[in-house]
């Protein structure tokens, strides 16, 4: 018979061990709404190289078409993170009271990182109808949705050839839609998102006239999203979820070189980034110029107050709202104090 003494040592061994078991096992599901594209890499990295589990976060992705889908979801606590383009329905949302917060990064314009750029189709270019911004004048242009990031940078390219917004045609499309429009030549222009950017010019359809980075540099192209509730309910898995997010984007510039997702370790981000989005041939993703994404977090607050202005400008700004009520920096100043600021490679 075994003694009594043996059995409690026993237990308290187990207890021991229970207590002493890594904090990296999962005690928190953080659900996450994504568009599936190249801008979702910090999510995606964070994922496979396991930063979300060594802060004891697990997370589940649901797909959307844009970002504004996402904005219900994460009022209602359906999600707690979401991801993609600052739109004028955001700021309209805020100032119904709907509690959804910019909180980070997740895609931007830098010097030599024009993920997005003004094409023109090239016949109109070959022939010389198009020289210069001014040339734009009269033109069809696409864009992906009115009252996005995308018709704030096409303002400021107008702008750059003396012309008004009202100066040119605006038609919106999804950017995979606009390589048909340039074949079809129902658009003379666009501002078109990679990987669509390469592919038009690829395929003799359009000439990248010029990345935003030349005509929009700095510009704030997507962002990341908290729910309210998630925010007040849960703010210790918020802070952890956004220090192993900053992880995952620190490992993508270290990717970054020359304009090209080539520097260290490209192999592996090319590899995750197949893996999650629909593109699966890293050739496609090794042509590209990618998105730059700030490695400490912190959101281009100048740039969405240049584009919130355009937005009041075309009448989309419902009721009373700032930029300012929307952003919430406190997460990636506090992620940034726990890690570091991020030291290139």
């Amino acid at each position: 018979m075994t003694s009594p003494r043996y059995i409690l040592a026993g237990l308290m061994l187990g207890a021991l061990a229970m207590l002493s078991a890594p904090a990296s096992a999962a005690t928190a599901t953080v659900r996450i709404g994504t568009t599936n594209v190249s801008t979702d890499v910090g999510f995606f990295i964070a994922d496979k190289k396991g930063f979300f589990r060594e802060d004891g976060i697990t997370v589940t992705y649901t797909s959307f078409n844009s970002a504004a889908q996402m904005i219900a979801p994460l009022g209602t606590a359906q999600l707690e993170v979401g991801g993609g383009t600052v739109a004028a329905g955001l700021y309209n949302a805020a100032a119904r009271n709907i509690n959804v917060k910019i909180v980070a990064d997740k895609g931007s314009i830098q010097p030599g990182y024009g993920f997005s750029a003004l094409m023109v189709r090239k016949d109109l270019v070959d022939s010389g109808r198009y020289k210069s911004f001014a040339d734009l004048k009269g033109m069809t242009i696409a864009i992906g949705a009115a009252g996005t990031g995308t018709a704030s940078a096409l303002n400021e390219a107008l702008k750059k050839g003396g012309l008004k917004y009202s100066d040119v045609k605006i038609v919106t499309m999804g950017f995979p839609q606009h390589l048909p429009a340039y074949a079809n030549k129902a658009i003379d222009a666009s501002i078109t998102n990679e990987p669509t950017v390469t592919r038009a010019v690829q395929d003799g359809a359009a000439v990248r006239v010029a990345g935003n980075d030349q005509f929009y540099p700095g510009q704030q192209v997507s962002v990341i999203l908290f729910g309210g509730d998630f925010i007040k309910a849960q703010p210790e898995v918020a802070a952890g979820f956004m220090r192993a997010y900053l992880r995952g984007v620190r490992v993508y510039n270290d990717a970054l070189k020359d304009g090209k997702i080539a520097g260290r370790g490209a192999d592996e981000v090319l590899a995750i980034l197949t893996e999650f989005t629909a593109i699966k041939d890293a050739a496609i993703y090794r042509a590209i110029t990618p998105s730059a994404c700030n490695p400490n977090g912190s959101v281009a607050m100048d740039s969405l107050r240049k584009d919130f202005a355009f937005f009041t400008e075309q009448g989309l700004i419902e009721g009373k709202i700032t930029v300012e009520q929307v952003v919430d920096n406190s997460f990636v100043e506090a992620a940034v104090r726990k890690l570091g600021p991020y030291k290139a490679p």
